[in-house]
């Protein structure tokens, strides 16, 4: 081994063994979370980090910055074998991967298109961070690293290109542009300018190579370019179907003494994975409602405030657990906390839970059950309300007196709606077909309950044998659930639990995409399993095998634009069956917004906000009926009632009541079918 051998191999372990020590306090800092099992469901894990990670899926949703980042990614996956290879060379100038023969040939052309590709894509990434200045990027304390990790790359990848160009005049290795399509030319041309000067071009070339690799590694464990490492775990570790239930609360346990996210060490391990993992790259933010309608919420910013409270508490939390005492300026930051020092109460209260920050995200952070977990250690243990949602607690009240969020109504008034219909409850004959959950805005709000009518003359007519609970049905607490009050939450599911084995429910239908997510994804935490689906979804059901029938003599003139509630679309993945049944109506014309299905924005009323007021910036349900209004349709379809007051409400607004109208699919639907005669 010749000395230059010897000072790589110095260099090479002393990064090693920096890396290794700066990486394994970054797990042990992920201990102070709490236990979190994702190690199950291995194959759906697989396939999601295939498709998502090393796929790029969620990346390339950008036509611009999508296709220049997957470049990068995949170009690195190719320059893992330079990297390696670089290292068996440093060791011993013999030593390389050629003797893969043809496969070897294969890994020189990829890495020559590779390198070009990075250094294209690198000087498109600052001439849009810097030039450009596209909005989501503009994060002032950002500028200069990020600017630095890019030009680093760009260097990585150029000592490459140039070590691999000079190997054939240096070393003499015989290579064509066939094998090297970009470094056989280039290399022509460097030796012809360098002359004698090209071995030297050569080792310098290489050694930049290798420091700044070895450099860039130990760069990453302080800098937002970890996700460089913790991407493609995080992905596999991430969210499975359904990716926005919320976890329940063992309040029975004993010993617990908080609720809800507090500090760091109250949330999962795999939380703080998230902020180890964010790319700052901002997708979460630009799509945010809250945040594009002038609110202090950034999605970005709570899980890079997770990052930094970590990296403040995580240690202070070792020392004191190894029996160490903390000094005056680290018992400051202790005392410091996560809501109110590193993240806006009102921030918190500003999310929809749309899941459109999630949906974006590419590399499935979870942002929904960080907000919502500190949501609930504001109402459970603070009680602490600002001015837009100091009403939830006489919603809460309503709920707890009368399981409905709505004050003025009670149980007994649940099933009026239904005064002769002919409508049977399941306590006069429990044996049915499906159960109709109608839901508190179905059963009291007089603009909903016109879509519950509707919908279930749409079974009487299709002759479906179905029941309701009547005063026996609750509220399915996902108001209580996504404001935070988790113990009211546990208390209504469980009530509705108890009444859906009771009657051995089998089957059931919700008008309401939020009964509908809860009934669906979270109720089975407590034991109960039926088949739930939403309303648009069975009158799909109900067209397709014949039960409705559709009159082709009545056309409708309507031209409808179609608006895509969160938790039936984002939650569910529910964007065909609406579309499905609306063109099924003769004559009727469907115009798509701008935004549509998984990128359609919300209607503000998500995660509470339905029963919040709306103080700062522009309103929501505005901004998404201005967007629903472009299309110049005459009638709006919605599939959910929250949906259907914003929307209306939006539609006021803006001045248009006379000429447009709001309606649920299900009354659209009544208009053109066939009644028995």
């Amino acid at each position: 081994m010749e000395l230059k051998n010897i000072a790589f191999l110095i260099v090479l372990l002393s990064a090693a063994g920096i890396f290794a020590r700066n990486a394994s306090r970054l797990i042990a800092w992920l201990k102070v979370g709490k236990p979190d099992n994702r190690f199950d469901r291995i194959p759906e894990r697989l396939r999601t980090t295939l498709v998502v990670g090393f796929g790029q899926s969620k990346i390339l949703r950008d036509k611009v910055a999508g296709p220049i980042h997957a470049g990068i990614f995949w170009g690195f996956l190719v320059l893992l074998f330079s990297a390696a290879e670089m290292i068996l060379e440093g060791l011993n100038d013999a030593w390389s991967f050629n003797f893969l023969g043809p496969v070897y040939s294969v890994i020189t052309i990829l890495t020559d298109i590779f390198c070009l590709l990075i250094i294209v894509g690198t000087m498109m990434s600052l001439w849009r961070r810097y030039v450009t200045k596209v909005k989501r990027l503009q994060v002032e304390a950002e500028k200069v690293e990020a600017g630095m990790i890019l030009l680093t790359i760009f260097g990585i990848v150029t000592a490459l290109l140039v070590q691999n160009s000079l190997r054939a005049p240096v070393h003499g290795e015989d290579f064509s542009w066939a094998v090297r399509p970009v470094a056989h030319p280039l290399g022509k041309g460097l030796a012809a300018a360098l002359g004698g000067g090209a071995e030297i071009a050569f080792h310098v070339a290489f050694w930049m190579h290798a420091l700044l690799i070895l450099a860039f590694m130990n760069y990453l464990p302080f800098s937002k370019h970890l996700h460089v490492l913790t991407s493609i775990p995080n992905v596999f570790l991430g969210p499975l179907q359904p990716t926005n239930a919320m976890a329940p609360i063992n309040f029975e346990e004993e010993g617990v003494e908080k609720f809800g996210v507090v500090d760091i060490e109250d949330l999962s391990w795999k939380s703080l994975l998230d902020g180890y993992t964010c790319t700052h790259c901002g997708r979460c933010t630009s799509v945010c409602p809250a945040n594009q309608t002038g609110k202090v919420l950034d999605p970005r910013g709570i899980i890079v405030a997770i990052h930094d409270r970590t990296m403040d508490k995580a240690p202070l939390i070792l020392k004191q657990q190894q029996g160490g005492e903390l000094t005056t300026e680290e018992q400051a930051v202790w005392d410091k906390k996560l809501i109110g020092d590193y993240v806006s109460p009102d921030a918190l209260w500003a999310c929809t839970t749309c899941g459109a920050c999630m949906q974006e995200c590419p590399v499935n952070i979870e942002h929904v059950p960080a907000i919502v977990g500190m949501r609930r250690s504001m109402v459970m243990m603070e009680s602490q309300f600002n001015d837009e949602s100091a009403l939830l607690p006489d919603i809460y009240g309503n709920m707890e007196t009368n399981a409905v969020p709505w004050g003025g109504f009670g149980q007994a008034d649940r099933a009026n709606w239904a005064d002769g219909m002919g409508i049977k409850t399941a306590a006069e004959d429990a044996s049915m077909e499906v159960l109709f959950w109608v839901g508190c805005a179905g059963s009291y709000d007089e603009r909903a309950k016109k879509t519950t009518k509707a919908f279930a003359e749409l079974m009487q007519i299709a002759g479906v044998d179905f029941r309701i609970l009547g005063t026996e049905e609750n509220c399915t607490g996902d108001v209580a659930r996504r404001t935070g009050n988790e113990y009211l939450a546990d208390m209504l599911t469980k009530t509705n639990v108890e009444t859906f084995q009771r009657y051995n429910v089998q089957k059931i239908v919700a008008t309401c995409p939020h009964c509908f997510n809860s009934l669906k994804n979270e109720y089975p935490q407590y034991g109960f399993n039926a088949e739930v689906i939403h309303h648009t979804q069975f009158i799909k059901e109900l067209v397709d095998s014949g039960r409705l029938k559709v009159d082709r003599s009545k056309l409708s003139k309507e031209t409808v634009t179609y608006h895509d509630s969160c938790y039936l679309g984002r939650y569910n993945d529910e964007y065909e069956a609406p579309r499905a049944t609306l063109e099924n109506v003769p004559g009727l014309t469907i115009l798509e917004p701008a935004r549509a299905k998984d990128r359609g924005l919300c209607c503000g009323a998500g995660g509470g906000r339905m029963f919040m007021e709306e103080h700062v910036g522009d309103r929501v349900n505005v901004v998404r009926t201005n967007e629903l209004l472009e299309t110049g349709a005459s009638t709006i379809a919605v599939n959910c009632p929250f949906c259907t007051t914003m929307i209306t409400d939006g539609v006021k607004a803006a001045d248009k009541a006379d000429s447009v109208t709001v309606r649920d699919v299900s009354e659209i639907v009544l208009e053109s079918v066939v009644r028995p005669s």
